[in-house]
């Protein structure tokens, strides 16, 4: 008896390998990952300067910010929200009742009129919080 070698043709693969998709992948999510805490979501100011001692921290503070038009942003974390000086009120009443110690912060352009930063600190004492700050630039040196 002989033996016989069977030899088998490889098939040829017709499909896409795609390791190298998905390393690409996986690398431009870490890039992400990294980079999406760096984001600065606010609405673009320029701060006036000034020399004082910053506030202490007692967590996050509820950032409002006034626009030269008068236009009030409450920035809570997430993106911020265009609103009216009532509702301003209404919603940092609703998160000043559930957390009493809660810190806002005003800011607004350096060029923004008084009245409208007045305003701002007036709606945030209708809503009864009991710390508000003013945001600025360190003076330079």
């Amino acid at each position: 008896m002989s033996e016989t070698h069977v030899r088998r043709r490889r098939k040829r693969m017709s499909e896409m390998n795609v390791v190298p998709y998905i390393d690409v992948m996986l690398v431009l999510l870490i890039i992400f990952m990294v980079t999406a805490p760096m984001m600065n979501l606010g609405v673009e100011i320029d701060l006036p300067t000034g020399a004082a001692d910053p506030m202490t921290d007692r967590g996050d503070p509820l950032l409002v910010t006034v626009t030269r038009s008068g236009d009030f942003y409450l920035d809570t974390g997430d993106a911020p929200q265009l609103l009216d000086g009532e509702t301003l009120a209404l919603t940092v009443g609703a998160i000043a009742e559930r957390n009493p110690d809660v810190q806002v912060t005003v800011s607004g352009d350096r060029d923004v009129p008084y009245q409208f930063i007045y305003s701002a600190m007036v709606y945030l004492q209708r809503a009864g919080v009991a710390s508000v700050g003013l945001t600025g630039d360190p003076e330079p040196d």
